[in-house]
């Protein structure tokens, strides 16, 4: 055996929650999407012992997403759905807006990573309930305001004067879909 080869073992202190922290904590840090090598490297590890945890690196990238997106806004039992909306549309936006990469990676999984899609789908079921919106409705607004805040976050990260644009800007359009959908019931 070459004596330059590093020796492949998994350290005991190696979880699949200590590598997605660790993946989070350097996609804040660099401002970038992942590196396989980059977080091996950080974790002082081989590469192959990540894939251990995760078959692939899309498995890593979901589970690095769904832990990102457990940190938005919880609807609760609030009298207005409104304000629990546009409580979770805030925390959102402030979300995408705190990580660089998650909404590139986040489109680019498209429909094959269900997950992130579904926290955020469920605390919008959450804020909505009291509306109850017949499903073909309720998938309409949730993919126009889904589609807003995802246009209005691309222009957060490309504004070049970012004082001049922030989560709060979206507090007219916002009233408008929220009058719409009261309309609807």
């Amino acid at each position: 055996m070459n004596g330059k080869q590093k020796k492949r073992v998994r350290p005991s202190k190696l979880t699949r929650e200590a590598i997605v922290l660790c993946a989070k904590e350097l996609m804040l840090e660099q401002n970038k999407k992942l590196s396989i090598r980059a977080l091996a490297s950080h974790l002082e590890v081989d590469p192959m012992a990540i894939y251990h945890y995760f078959d692939n690196k899309a498995a890593l990238l979901e589970a690095i997403t769904i832990s990102i997106m457990q940190g938005i806004y919880t609807p609760g039992n609030s009298s207005s759905w409104q304000m629990e909306l546009t409580k979770l549309c805030h925390s959102y936006l402030s979300l995408l807006r705190d990580h660089p990469g998650l909404l590139e990676t986040l489109l680019s999984m498209g429909g094959e990573m269900a997950g992130p899609a579904e926290v955020f789908r469920e605390r919008f079921d959450l804020a909505i309930a009291p509306l109850s919106l017949e499903e073909s409705r309720k998938n309409a607004a949730l993919d126009l305001l889904v589609d807003y805040m995802h246009g209005f976050a691309l222009a957060l990260h490309c504004a070049k004067d970012k004082s001049k644009l922030e989560v709060s800007a979206i507090e007219r359009p916002l009233a408008l879909y929220l009058s719409i959908l009261e309309v609807e019931t």
